[in-house]
């Protein structure tokens, strides 16, 4: 009896292991959903050199002092918001970068190259622009709040933002230990503190993906003054963007 006790115990203990072992290994296509590129006129795009990897970017060129840089969610074609962006921030210069993999872009994704791509990014547009804002959504908020904090980016808009992606993943598979198996865990709580730019997050009420409690847990991070949250009502996290209030707040988070 005690042997098949323990017999059972080491069959569900190795068990257990491959499971972790397969969540380990498959964490990748777990965050990240790369997404085929619909806008690819020539004058729509550019290519940004960063290392090895080859980015593609689309873009809206305009002169002037304004720009916005936004990184999009996990599974987005950015180029899609090119048009209603063009038209809803017609002072700015628009870049939006796919991720690598995504849109044509080279190279695998990951919390590291994601954070080196945008620091790139954000060097070659403020070069030009010397107003930046920056706006990140869902995946991309974590991306946009930690380059708000190492660059003088001039206002930060984040969309559907969670206090960390280990915090979503913990709770997702409560039975994995997941903070010793997660790679890329996207802890924005770690640079809330130190924004000082105007910064505003935007909610869907009704969000299934990033709950309610994670934003509002990053929200009070920030320091007194710097951010104030907006719900949109009726709306979920993949349909919050199709609302007029969303380009709306983000026109006034911009004056």
């Amino acid at each position: 009896m005690t042997r098949l006790l323990f017999i059972n115990i080491a069959i569900a203990a190795i068990a257990y292991l491959g499971v972790c072992g397969a969540m380990y290994m498959a964490q990748g296509s777990l965050i990240y959903y790369p997404q085929p590129r619909t806008a690819s006129a020539a004058d729509s795009t550019m290519i940004l050199r960063n290392g090895e990897a080859e980015l593609v970017v689309s873009i809206k060129a305009r002169p002037g002092a304004q720009a916005i840089i936004y990184f999009g969610g996990n599974a987005e074609d950015v180029s899609a918001n090119l048009e209603s962006f063009a038209l809803a921030f017609p002072d700015h210069a628009l870049f939006l970068l796919h991720y690598r993999s995504y849109g044509g872009s080279t190279g695998r994704p990951s919390e590291r190259a994601n954070h080196s791509d945008a620091l790139a990014l954000f060097r070659a547009v403020h070069a030009q622009h010397p107003e930046v804002a920056v706006i990140g959504r869902s995946l991309g908020s974590g991306i946009a709040v930690r380059l708000a904090s190492e660059t003088p980016a001039t206002r930060l808009i984040l969309v559907t933002p969670y206090d960390s992606i280990e915090e979503i993943a913990v709770a997702a598979y409560p039975y994995l230990p997941i903070k010793f198996l997660l790679r890329d865990r996207y802890q924005s709580w770690k640079y809330a503190p130190v924004i000082k730019i105007p910064t505003t997050l935007i909610a869907a009420e009704q969000d299934q993906v990033i709950p309610r409690a994670s934003s509002e847990k990053l929200l009070s991070r920030f320091s007194k003054g710097i951010a104030s949250m907006t719900v949109i009502r009726g709306v979920g996290h993949n349909n919050l963007g199709s609302t007029d209030e969303y380009l709306e707040t983000m026109r006034t988070a911009l004056q």
